[in-house]
Formats: structure tokens, C-alpha cells, sequence
């Protein structure tokens, strides 16, 4: 949960007293409007998941357990029904209706606002706006999906709303668990724990009540906790998180020793950049960039539609360049990178994409100038490449990700001008239109262990572990350990997807990742091994699937086809990076 950034000054571990702290903006962060459009686009993605959660509840999941035990426990709570608990159940649904919920948000906005000598305007943001989302995300749901409350006899008047989600439990958890996250960052000594613990505990009381009372389905619980969570996470990494990372770095000035740049090579310095995402205004940023760093006459080189990057890259090389600037998205990188492949000369990566997965798992920072400054001040680092091949597909390399199955079919399915609207959320809304992807049949040979047949959704050949959003889904994964890493995605039924999204969002096992030769022992079996989630990293890798599959390449769909073959090529990409990254 996110917490909210002290207003007292306190000394900071490692932080000397008196030492200069970056500045705080009243309410929001630096960028309002953008931190506003953020918040914006990752609700539609929260509502869409809610909403395709429900759907799948009352649709195709409406026979399979736990729903078919559901009305079971609703009828045995009614049968078991006493004054005494009716009466407290009664008070704990209470603190989770609507007036109450307005009543107390309104009141503490108002303390927060008037009542300390600093205002805490951003921490008064968080909580009205975290349950004004969620409220608004609960109307979307209920307007979507059609639940009917359970058949039994119900304490309370039933609402002309849907049974999914609870909205009692949802306005509570983003209530109470805001008060829990502000608390956190409020409170000192041993009452802090208590409070937060007490303050958690009343979601979870209002959600039993409203189950005892009979007013929803167990699932309606989850969803309302779900959903109170997700608005609350929204808000607080837009205001805090991304806030006060953004606001730093022109707020501190750097110290004497940081101003030391790093000498710039002999010989020529070329910029490939994708003039689709980098305007003229931030080719000249670039350039005084470059000309504080010693670079003066660094030459630019605008890709095009039929040379996404390798060409300019290949003749940058050629003709003697000391340094190869890229400035795109991962398929830019990607194209320089293959054509820069065991050449040595650095590659200093400035991320103006969608995804910029690379960029995000080595460290770099987002904002363009900011991240060629950070690899300018850098050293020389080496990072592995994947090199891969198949029918219909050219030897080339991959720098982050490749995969065939659903991860292909949201490349594929995702609108360009979505993309650049909403920027990575387009991902999660195309990725629940293509969730009903029919399963595929893939045959799997790793580093010559025997071959094994697996079922897949998706099968990943990740260079890196951490996409969009944060999610890790390879934790294992590296980009310089000489090794590539394989995702096998195979969820059954709404029970398997939970397990799935349980395993990656828990980042996978804890133990290291088994080695092919080590577990690619079992017998073959077209009906998959029941498990959602499967891990192995490997230094060649064949793939042959039973039909023809989309493929996709750093983010960037390939043609379709049946064979993908992929080995590792240790430290092949030579990049500036910031000193203490990969």
C-alpha cells in the first residue's frame, strides 16, 4: 500500500540533519494534468478487468466452484442467525454505508486541510480521490454486469444495484485502508501497528457483515476488496510514488562530484531516432545534452518506416562512430541493437516508447534527457541478446521479450492510436479481449534435454523479467547472467487464472529457477501438467508449435508461424549505462 510522504521534517537514513530535501508541491506532483490523464487511463483498465471478472463469474464460470458452493453458504450463515450477531453485524455493515463513507471522508479531508500548520493537501487528494474512484468504478461494474442478490432472506433492503460488486465493502476498503496508509506514515511508536491493524480489520468486518446479512455472494465480497484496493494503489502511486521521484532530481542539486563527466571517446557520435515519438524540440533537448557531455557535433539520423533503426545503426557503425545514441521504443532498440550485435560499440538507450521494457529493467530513467545523461555519466556495460529464428522469420536478435500466444495476439490486437492515448494501459484493455485465446500445442526442446509437449495460453523467451505496470512476470530473468529464461503460461478455468495471477504477482517461486537439463524429464502429455505457471531458463531453446501462432518481438508483432528457435548471445550489446545499473 502506498503511504504518504511525512510533512515534518525527520532525518532520513544516510541523510545527514540540514541536508537539502526535494521540494513539495501543495497537492498533486509536478504535471498535474499528466498525473490526472495516468489516473484516468489506469481506472478504464481497472473498471475493464472488474467488469470482464464479473462476466466471467455470471457466464462461464457460473457452474464451476467456488460459485456452485456459494449459494450453500449463504443459506447456512441465514440458518445460524442470532439476535446478538444480527445486532453487531448490523454496526459493521454501518460503517461501510454510503453516508458514513461521505461523512468521514468529508471530515478528515477537512482535518487534514485545516487543522495542521502545513496543510496536507496531497495526503486530503488521496483519500477523497481513491474513494470518489472507487465509487465511480463500482457504478460502472453494476451498470455492466447483472447479479442477482442471493436467495435467501435478506436484513437489509436490497438496492436497485447489481450483487456484484459490494459496494459496501469496496467504499470501505478504500476508506479504511487509506486511513491505514496515511496512518502508517503518521504515526510513531508502538500504537502505530495497532492502529493500522484495527483500521484494516474494518473492511474486512463490513464485508462478513454484508455476508451474514445476506445481501451478496461471497464473490461480491472479494470484488468490492479488490476494487477499493486497486483505486487506492492508482492514486497513491500517481501522488506519492511517481511524484516524488519526479520532483526530485530539479529540486536537489547534485553535489560537486556528481558534475565530473565522463570523457567522450574519439570519433564520430550518431543519434538514431524514431522522428514518430522525438519532435524537434526534443531532438534539440538531446542536443544540449550532448553538448554538456562533450558530444558538440553529435549527427542525427531520423529512422524511417522502411528502416526502423538497423540500417542507420549498421552505417553509424561502418563509417567509425564512437557512440550510437538510440532514441525510440523497444522495436527501435531492437533494430539497433541486432545491427549493433557484437560490434562494441556502446549503445546509450533513451527511452520515447510505450513500453521501453529494456529501459525500465536496467534502472534508466524515463524521461529522455534524463536517461541520456544518466548513460553519459556512466561506464561501459555488457548485455546479453537473444538471437532467434523460425519459418517465415529472419535470424535477428531480441533485447527484452519474445513469445507466441496470447502476449503476441495483445500486440497484435493493440490500436496505435490507443497506445498513444493511454500509453502501456492499452496493453491490459486489449489484453482482455484476446483472454479467450484458444489454447495452443507447443513442443519444447531445451539446451538437447528430451523434448516434452506442453498446452500453453503463451509461451515468453524473456531476456528481462519486469514488463509494464511494474508485474514481474520472469523473476528470474536477467539480461546479464548468460542465460535466457522460458514462460510457460497454461491456466484452466477461472481457478487456474487466480493461480496464475497469485504466482506472478507473488513473483514467482522464491527457490532459483530449475535448468532444462534438470527438469524437462517428465513423460509427454498434450493435456498440459495442470500447473498454471511453469519456469526454466535454458541457452537454446526450440520451440515448435502444433498450428500457426502470432509471434511477437520486443512488443512488436512478427508474421505468424510454427517454429522458434532462440539461444542466448552472452554480453553481445555493448551499452553506457548508469554506474551501479546492470
Amino acid at each position: 500500500m502506498p503511504t504518504a510522504v511525512p510533512e515534518r521534517p525527520t532525518v532520513l537514513p544516510g541523510e545527514s540533519p540540514g541536508a537539502a530535501r526535494p521540494a513539495r508541491t501543495p497537492a498533486l506532483p509536478r504535471g498535474s494534468g499528466r498525473t490526472a490523464a495516468r489516473i484516468g487511463a489506469l481506472t478504464l483498465c481497472q473498471a475493464a478487468f472488474m467488469v470482464g471478472i464479473g462476466l466471467l463469474i455470471t457466464g462461464p464460470a457460473r457452474g464451476v466452484w467456488p460459485m456452485t458452493a456459494e449459494d450453500d453458504l449463504n443459506e447456512a450463515l441465514e440458518e445460524h442467525r442470532t439476535g446478538a450477531l444480527t445486532t453487531v453485524s448490523w454496526f459493521a455493515s454501518e460503517a461501510g454505508n454510503t453516508l458514513t463513507i461521505i461523512a468521514i471522508t468529508l471530515a478528515v479531508c477537512l482535518g487534514l486541510i485545516l487543522i495542521p500548520r502545513l496543510p496536507m493537501w496531497r495526503q486530503a487528494v488521496f483519500l477523497a480521490v481513491g474513494v470518489s474512484l472507487q465509487a465511480l468504478v463500482f457504478l460502472i461494474i453494476t451498470a455492466s454486469v447483472d447479479r442477482h442478490r442471493p436467495e435467501v432472506d435478506r436484513l437489509d433492503a436490497s438496492p436497485p444495484t447489481s450483487s456484484y460488486t459490494s459496494g459496501h465493502t469496496g467504499a470501505a476498503t478504500a476508506l479504511y485502508a487509506g486511513l491505514a496508509a496515511l496512518a502508517l506514515s503518521r504515526i510513531r511508536g508502538p500504537w502505530r501497528k495497532v492502529v493500522c491493524g484495527l483500521l484494516l480489520l474494518v473492511p474486512l468486518m463490513v464485508a462478513l457483515s454484508r455476508l451474514y446479512r445476506g445481501m451478496h455472494h461471497p464473490t461480491d465480497l472479494v470484488g468490492g476488496l479488490v476494487n477499493g484496493s486497486l483505486s487506492l494503489l492508482i492514486v497513491g502511486r500517481a501522488l506519492f510514488t511517481e511524484g516524488t521521484v519526479a520532483a526530485a532530481p530539479s529540486a536537489r542539486p547534485a553535489p560537486a562530484a556528481a558534475t565530473v563527466r565522463r570523457e567522450p571517446a574519439s570519433g564520430r557520435t550518431v543519434v538514431v531516432y524514431n522522428p514518430t515519438v522525438t519532435d524537434e524540440s526534443a531532438c534539440a533537448a538531446l542536443r544540449d545534452v550532448l553538448r554538456q557531455h562533450g558530444h558538440a557535433e553529435a549527427e542525427f539520423v531520423p529512422t524511417t518506416a522502411e528502416d526502423t533503426g538497423g540500417g542507420q545503426a549498421a552505417r553509424a557503425v561502418r563509417d567509425g562512430a564512437a557512440l550510437v545514441v538510440v532514441c525510440g521504443g523497444d522495436g527501435t532498440l531492437r533494430a539497433a541493437a541486432d545491427a549493433m550485435a557484437g560490434s562494441g560499440v556502446p549503445l546509450a538507450l533513451v527511452p520515447s516508447g510505450t513500453g521501453n521494457l529494456l529501459a525500465r529493467n536496467l534502472g534508466l530513467p524515463l524521461s529522455p534527457t534524463g536517461a541520456l545523461d544518466a548513460a553519459l555519466r556512466g561506464s561501459v556495460r555488457h548485455i546479453d541478446l537473444g538471437r532467434i529464428e523460425g519459418d517465415a522469420l529472419e535470424v535477428t536478435h531480441f533485447a527484452a521479450m519474445s513469445g507466441a500466444g496470447l502476449d503476441a495476439a495483445i500486440m497484435e490486437n493493440t490500436d496505435d492510436r490507443t497506445k498513444s492515448f493511454l500509453g502501456w494501459p492499452a496493453y491490459v484493455l486489449a489484453g482482455i479481449t484476446t483472454l479467450r485465446a484458444p489454447r495452443m500445442h507447443v513442443t519444447v526442446r531445451l539446451d538437447g534435454a528430451p523434448a516434452l509437449r506442453r498446452t500453453a495460453r503463451m509461451v515468453l523467451l524473456a531476456n528481462v523479467g519486469t514488463v509494464q505496470g511494474g508485474l514481474t512476470l520472469v523473476p528470474a530473468a536477467r539480461p546479464d547472467d548468460g542465460r535466457l529464461d522460458l514462460l510457460i503460461l497454461d491456466p484452466r478455468g477461472p481457478g487456474g487464472w487466480i493461480r496464475a495471477l497469485g504466482a506472478l504477482l507473488r513473483g514467482g517461486a522464491r527457490t532459483p529457477r530449475p535448468t532444462s537439463v534438470d527438469t524437462l524429464t517428465a513423460p509427454d502429455a498434450d493435456a498440459g501438467t495442470g500447473v498454471p505457471v511453469e519456469f526454466f531458463t535454458f541457452r537454446r531453446a526450440e520451440l515448435t508449435f502444433e498450428s500457426v501462432q502470432s509471434r511477437e518481438l520486443d512488443g512488436d508483432p512478427v508474421a505468424p508461424g510454427r517454429r522458434l528457435t532462440a539461444e542466448v548471445r552472452p554480453g553481445a550489446l555493448t551499452m553506457l549505462l548508469p554506474s551501479g545499473e546492470k
